[in-house]
């Protein structure tokens, strides 16, 4: 297993400290701040390991999380998890992600035994497959050498996920385009089959684009200096089996900007076409003065 992979793994892998408490460490991936992505996956992770009391298996079908400070990335963060409910088919669990005694992340998040039921959904737009897209290319040595070292390390880390867009897009040169994207992604090597590890991955990747597709019709970037980005809150449905090493196209459209503030919804679809999970995301969107980036608030993307 690649190192990227492995260290992925090990994050979404939290520490017990007590029945329904847990310890996960933070990563540095090139971010000002922890990447939303990482608070995301370990906390569905602390909230999936107090199922273990329940009569029958119950899966994630949805969480609602709101992000309430920037993570520090060099110390670990603690979860809190509150088992509010279980009842007959369904269990609620609410995890407050704490670090230096403070909450920086709250998420509900709701598990349901398996059952039957009415079933339908939206077809998956016509894309290319992702084989025959051509990775990003990489940023150029003499373009690299302009850009902050946050950025650098960001641009040329090779991370646990690989992304292929449909239609790329220069970020550092962004032109004005439509509010959406499709993006193909899937984890970069094979992974065990445990469906809640796959979910932990998906809430992980799923931070991913959301957010930036909010900037296209207005030709900024997070990678712009005077741009300042944070992800508000962040919704996560799960709507059918898949695996996170596996293609998956992330369909994103931003419906709204207003207010310094953007919303972004994705559908994530399996090769096959199936609908297996949807997400949405609200997010800080500022344009200041250039050289006036005081109080910068963490980029998310």
């Amino acid at each position: 297993m690649s190192s990227a992979v492995a260290e992925l793994i090990e994050l979404l892998s939290l520490e017990r400290l007590e029945d329904n408490l847990f310890r996960g460490q933070s990563r540095d991936i090139g971010t000002k701040y922890v990447f939303g992505g990482q608070v995301l996956g370990q906390a569905l992770s602390a909230a999936q390991a107090t199922l273990d009391d329940v009569d029958a298996p119950r899966a994630a079908h949805s969480l609602h999380g709101y992000f309430l400070r920037a993570g520090d990335i060099r110390h670990p963060i603690v979860y809190d998890v509150d088992r509010t409910r279980d009842g007959g088919s369904f269990s609620v669990r609410r995890v407050t992600a704490i670090q230096h005694g403070q909450p920086i992340f709250v998420v509900a998040a709701s598990f349901q035994q398996a059952e039957d039921g009415a079933e339908h959904q939206l077809s998956m737009p016509e894309v290319p497959k992702p084989e025959d897209l051509e990775p990003a290319a990489a940023v150029p040595t003499d373009v690299m050498a302009t850009l902050p070292t946050k950025i650098q390390r960001w641009l040329s880390r090779m991370g646990p996920f690989e992304f292929r867009h449909v239609y790329p897009r220069d970020e550092l040169r962004p032109p004005k385009r439509p509010p959406f994207q499709q993006v193909w992604f899937r984890l970069g090597e094979r992974v065990g089959d445990a469906p809640e590890l796959h979910r932990a991955l998906l809430a992980y990747a799923s931070d991913f684009h959301l957010l930036g597709t909010t900037t296209f019709p207005h030709a900024i970037s997070y990678y712009q200096p005077n741009v300042q980005m944070a992800s508000l809150d962040h919704a996560l449905w799960f709507h059918r089996p898949f695996r996170a090493d596996d293609w998956l196209l992330y369909d994103i459209d931003s419906p709204s900007a207003q207010g310094a503030r953007g919303l972004a919804r994705g559908q994530i679809f399996d090769r096959d076409g199936r609908l297996v999970a949807s997400a949405a995301q609200e997010g800080l969107i500022r344009v200041v003065a250039e050289g006036n980036t005081a109080g910068q608030v963490p980029a998310r993307k």
